[in-house]
């Protein structure tokens, strides 16, 4: 299943901002960054338990906010990209 993750962590300490690392590092062992605080993963239903369990270790719920979405497939039917896209296709080979 297609995954977006958006998160919005308190960085107005050292602590926060060593938690805005550690998820932003958890998120990009399971997808790609899209976008600064928005990742886009390809999960099956134990690999986004298995994410947001890492990743619900690290947050601070009284400060910090994570979001998980569903995206409908196929995504390219379903996203549409204005700008510059820096994102690559995650079912077709980087290397040909």
């Amino acid at each position: 299943m297609e995954i977006l993750v958006t998160y919005d962590v308190a960085t107005e300490t050292p602590e926060g901002k060593r938690r805005l690392h550690k998820v932003a590092k958890v998120c990009e062992a399971f997808g790609q960054r899209v976008q600064k605080s928005v990742f886009e993963c390809t999960l099956d239903a134990a690999g986004l338990e298995k994410l947001k369990h890492r990743l619900e270790k690290i947050i601070k719920e009284s400060e910090d906010s994570l979001r998980f979405y569903r995206l409908p497939e196929p995504r390219e039917k379903h996203v549409q990209v204005m700008g510059r896209q820096l994102a690559y296709d995650l079912h077709h080979p980087l290397v040909t």
